[in-house]
């Protein structure tokens, strides 16, 4: 794993065991949920939703100038929306082969997965997939 994205996971498992439980973890979640930019409503559309999510995310992938790969996302839920912020701000501006065989160990590490609702938890699972999935699309291009 290159250096940036072990920082990255590191300074994520830093800043939430500031918090001593998870309602405070909760909230952090929520603000990063509000620093994610909204999509545009023509990117909300069925082609672009997770599926396996109980909450409606959308996702969309392209690859910058240096090969690198560009992640932009929105969710109807706040708490689902400050998941895959999270997700974004550790798997953005990779290259495809870094996030397709990414160890995202930070998710483990803040007990993320363990505290979320079974369906939460599920969706985690399928937003990870996804962006893995769109990172080895854009491979292909």
């Amino acid at each position: 794993m290159n250096a940036e994205l072990q920082s990255r996971q590191e300074e994520i498992v830093e800043e939430f065991s500031f918090y001593e439980d998870w309602m405070e973890k909760y909230e952090q979640l929520i603000e990063m949920g509000k620093e994610l930019d909204a999509l545009p409503d023509e990117s909300r559309m069925d082609e672009h939703l997770i599926r396996g999510c109980q909450s409606r995310v959308w996702l969309l992938a392209s690859k910058d100038e240096n090969q690198s790969v560009r992640f932009h996302a929105d969710s109807d839920a706040i708490i689902t929306k400050g998941i895959i912020g999270l997700l974004i701000r550790v798997m953005n501006n990779e290259t495809p082969e870094d996030v397709a065989k990414m160890d995202l160990y930070f998710i483990t590490d803040i007990g993320l997965q363990e505290h979320l609702s079974p369906t939460r938890s599920n969706g985690l699972v399928s937003m990870v997939k996804r962006m893995k999935m769109e990172a080895v699309k854009q491979l292909m291009h």
